[in-house]
Parts: C-alpha cells; sequence; structure tokens
C-alpha cells in the first residue's frame, strides 16, 4: 500500500451536512482496503481562477494510505458526485 494526498474542493453552496456526508462516504471506500490517516479542513478559500463562475470553494485534504484500486473508486465516485467543482488524489514519495 501507498500513502497518497487527496484534495477535494467543494462549492460553496454544498453545506455543512452534506458535506460531512460526502467525506464519510468517502471514509468508507476508503476504510475497506486502506486507512484514512488524516483530515484537515482548510475551510472556505479563494480560488485562483473562476471554475463554472465560482470564486470561493471549500477545501479538504486527506491522507490516505490503500491501494491504487481504492483511488480509482475514489476518483469515479468523486467524478460523479454534485458539489465537488474540482479534486487532485497525488501519491507521496518514498523516502
Amino acid at each position: 500500500m501507498r500513502k497518497y494526498e487527496a484534495v477535494f474542493i467543494f462549492a460553496p453552496s454544498v453545506d455543512e451536512e452534506r458535506r460531512n456526508g460526502l467525506i464519510e462516504r468517502f471514509k468508507g471506500i476508503i476504510e475497506t482496503n486502506g486507512s484514512l490517516l488524516s483530515i484537515d479542513e482548510w475551510g472556505s478559500r479563494k480560488l485562483a481562477y473562476e471554475i463554472d463562475d465560482l470564486t470561493e470553494g471549500y477545501y479538504i485534504l486527506l491522507n490516505i494510505e490503500a491501494g491504487s484500486d481504492v483511488i480509482d473508486e475514489i476518483d469515479r465516485v468523486t467524478r460523479i458526485t454534485d458539489g465537488i467543482i474540482r479534486h487532485m488524489i497525488v501519491r507521496e514519495d518514498e523516502k
């Protein structure tokens, strides 16, 4: 298993209850064949450029240890979920 960092940017219109529900869904996917090391909520921040007429987003960072199948599933779910305007999953370098 490898370590990954995943950043999700939620639309500002997504309420806290729905955002927490999506995070719980990601936790469930991760914990099937991996482990969630940490969750860091950065909160609302200004975007570097407009995305779909939005200038602000709610950022969440997840540190994950999992196999590539878990990462592929998170990527698939993120692409079909309304309310997430951008996401990025990056493998951490091994030291």
